[in-house]
């Protein structure tokens, strides 16, 4: 694969990866869809695009997945939409970023693998912004939001690790989304409140799913073994940053000190880790 097909897939990659939390807020914003019906919708999408991307390829699949995958997946798609109600793009992308790179370093502590003085401080220094973004204050997100995206990252993080090493992570991935939607459909029935749906909502949780999901999942495992380990986990850096602008653009949210001085602790911190340990990558 060429240097210029690698750097374009990665690209396309990040802006889906991006891209999932500006749809999310959009819809839930701007739109009367709520937020079990987005994520229903968004992972029946995916399972969809990424079925129709496991049977046009060539070779065999080693895919299906597993319950305990899919129900990571789905914790994650149903606490990142039902954060999205109240966060903006650039908070709950920071808070998802942040939480999953902290599970999967944090994981790597707990089996065994040693961080060096400069890589600990990076380690507190980005939980040390996570925590300064969530402290009481006027430009602090809500903090029922907050943790619930936190534990999406906690369980994107869990997912990830679950899927280290897999021959096929496409094929598994098709196989963990398809699982996920009638467990997504449950909750969808068990909600007190009546579901809400119109065009608008219904066009964004479907982007959202096929191609932002689904189809940007696919490219990334496509440029995936072509990166450095420290190149697949420090490009990733860009995702937050990315929801950032996109949400200044688009969405017209503020950026307020608080956010650019958390941003500054947790990417840096993180960047101090994941440069020099082995890293993970997934999100």
């Amino acid at each position: 694969m060429s240097k210029v097909r690698i750097m374009l897939l990665t690209a396309l990659a990040m802006l889906a990866f991006a891209g999932n939390s500006l749809l999310c807020r959009m819809a839930l914003k701007h739109t009367s869809i709520d937020a079990a019906s987005f994520t229903t919708i968004r992972l029946l999408s995916g399972a969809i695009m990424l079925a129709l991307v496991v049977r046009c390829r060539r070779g065999p699949s080693a895919g299906g997945g597993n319950w305990p995958s899919a129900l990571a997946l789905f914790t994650y798609a149903a606490g990142f939409s039902f954060a999205y109600v109240s966060l903006s793009a650039a908070t709950g992308a920071l808070l998802l970023f942040g939480a999953v790179q902290a599970t999967m370093i944090a994981y790597g502590v707990w089996r065994g693998e040693r961080l060096l003085r400069w890589q600990l401080l990076g380690f507190v220094l980005a939980l040390g912004g996570l925590v300064g973004l969530m402290l009481p204050g006027l430009a602090a997100p809500p903090l029922p939001s907050a943790l619930l995206m936190l534990g999406a990252g906690v369980a994107w993080g869990v997912y990830s690790l679950r899927g280290k090493g897999v021959s096929d992570p496409t094929g598994v991935t098709a196989g963990n989304f398809l699982r996920a939607v009638p467990i997504t459909a449950v909750l969808s029935l068990l909600m007190l409140n009546p579901v809400a749906l119109d065009r608008a909502g219904i066009g964004y949780a479907v982007v959202s799913g096929a191609l932002a999901s689904g189809l940007g999942y696919a490219i990334w495992y496509q440029a995936l073994p072509a990166l450095k380990a420290t190149q697949a986990a420090t490009v990733q850096l860009s995702v937050p940053v990315i929801a950032a602008l996109g949400g200044i653009a688009f969405l017209g949210e503020p950026l307020s000190w608080r956010m650019v001085l958390a941003s500054m602790a947790i990417l840096g911190g993180i960047a101090l880790v994941i440069l020099e340990k082995k890293p993970q990558v997934g999100q």
